[in-house]
């Protein structure tokens, strides 16, 4: 506990939004949350003084990366919540792995739980931020630039993911709707859709947004339908085909997120009622491909900043069997487009099996969960291993099945260049069917307030 207790120590040293003494209403949560927002777009949209125009770092042109955790390069939010999700990641696994003691259940476990995973997350700004300055990746001759100007960049990159970890925080405690990661990420995933729709910036002579570059190939009488339709896909521009597959997986994701799996219970409480317990298709929800993505996302960015030691055509290399495929790369590069699909796949399966024991969605958790609200599975006697055996045949499989779902829809956004990518589309889907909830949920207890008595509130 020596090791949470110093990490505990460090993270109290930034400020943190005190708790509401009592619930903040639904209308200044939506404001504070609108508030956060906007100060993201605004960290994102701030270029950092003293690097060189035009040299925002090599892992620009990944999108799983920049998407993943809301980076944006060449500025304040060049590191994203990057230090939030690995921070909250490594402490997990570690729970999880029994190798730091931590009781979820006692609330000051949970409160110094909190405050490790921001110190840790500290720690983690302050490496990444100089791994960026040390790794020259802003400069073209990184030896000619003042030290001075190198460590005014790792005090902004700092200062910005502090910013970002501050409102995640404050967000949680219950000013805000939801949490700051799943609005940085659902910002993120917008910013990219809208960008790959409507910007008109130019890379080299080819307009890249699709709606503007319609619009020039009409009007200078070069249009053509192959291009527009998927050809401009092996370039990495965005398509009609993109598009459509888009607002398809978007509605895909909708039916798959509220279907359910019905387990047939009764309630001894009640004289035997029989019942059902619905159980999510998609029972891990996003967590396999959010959890795949941060690691392939930190592997990704540790690459770059290492590329001054271990040479661009290593990084490239790698980096080629880490990158999302199109339904080209089959053509240009079929190796590594399949290495990734399997890896993509196996590790969201793996992952999903992960959060199923460490969030308590495991059989013995849920059977236990049964047993203490008076519930029984017809036809079995009420013991906490036969309920556990039971689920079990239902619950493992549905993880595995849940998980290959949610990473062949994110695989296949990326085979036909969705906008946002696959990953970007099936988190920002996942993230706004959570806040309709909270926003359904907040609403009835305003409005009828019996309800706020009944839930404890």
């Amino acid at each position: 506990m020596r090791f949470m207790n110093i990490l505990a120590m460090l993270g109290k040293v930034v400020p943190s939004a005190p708790k509401p003494v009592k619930k903040v209403p639904l209308g200044r949560r939506i404001i504070y949350t609108i508030l956060a927002a906007i100060a993201y777009i605004m960290l994102a949209s701030t270029p950092l003084y003293g690097i060189e125009l035009g040299r925002q770092g090599a892992f620009g042109a990944s999108p799983l990366l920049s998407i993943m955790l809301a980076m944006q390069s060449g500025t304040f939010a060049q590191l994203g919540i990057g230090p939030i999700v690995t921070a909250g990641l490594i402490l997990q696994i570690l729970a999880g792995a029994k190798l730091i003691d931590v009781d979820f259940n006692d609330p000051e476990d949970r409160a110094q739980f909190t405050l490790a995973t921001k110190g840790l997350a500290i720690i983690l700004a302050v490496v990444e931020a100089t791994g960026f300055v040390v790794s020259g990746t802003y400069w073209t001759i990184p030896q000619a630039v003042p030290l001075w100007i190198k460590v005014a960049v790792v005090i902004q990159l700092t200062w910005g993911a502090l910013v970002l970890i501050m409102l995640d925080e404050a967000i949680q405690k219950g000013w805000g709707l939801g949490s700051g990661v799943s609005l940085f990420i659902l910002l993120g995933v917008s910013w990219r859709f809208f960008g790959d729709l409507l910007t008109t910036e130019k890379v080299g002579n080819v307009t890249f947004g699709l709606i503007p570059y319609i619009i020039d190939s009409i009007s200078t009488g070069q249009f053509n339908f192959w291009d527009v339709f998927i050809g401009r896909l092996r370039g990495g521009y965005p398509t009609i085909v993109g598009l459509i597959v888009t607002i398809a997986l978007m509605l895909i994701i909708a039916y798959l997120t509220v279907a359910r799996i019905n387990i047939p219970i009764v309630i001894s409480r009640y004289g035997g009622l029989k019942t059902k317990v619905p159980l999510q298709l998609l029972y891990v929800s996003n967590i396999p491909v959010l959890l795949t993505g941060i690691v392939i996302s930190d592997i990704l960015l540790f690459l770059n900043l290492l590329q001054g030691y271990i040479g661009a055509n290593t990084v490239l290399t790698i980096r080629a069997y880490l990158s999302p495929p199109t339904i080209f790369s089959f053509i240009d590069r079929p190796w590594q487009a399949l290495v990734y699909i399997v890896m993509f796949l196996a590790m969201c399966v793996l992952f999903g099996i992960l959060w199923v024991e460490i969030a308590g969605l495991n059989p013995e958790a849920q059977a236990e969960n049964l047993i203490n609200a008076g519930l029984e599975i017809p036809g079995m006697r009420k013991n906490p291993r036969a309920l556990a055996s039971y689920l079990a045949r239902y619950i493992y499989p549905l993880t595995a099945f849940s998980s290959l779902v949610v990473a062949i829809i994110a695989l296949v956004g990326d085979l036909f260049g969705s906008f946002g990518t696959g990953v970007g589309i099936l988190l920002a889907v996942g993230i706004l069917y959570n806040y309709y909830q909270i926003l359904v949920y907040e609403q009835a207890i305003e409005a009828y307030p019996l309800l706020r008595r009944l839930v404890g509130e």
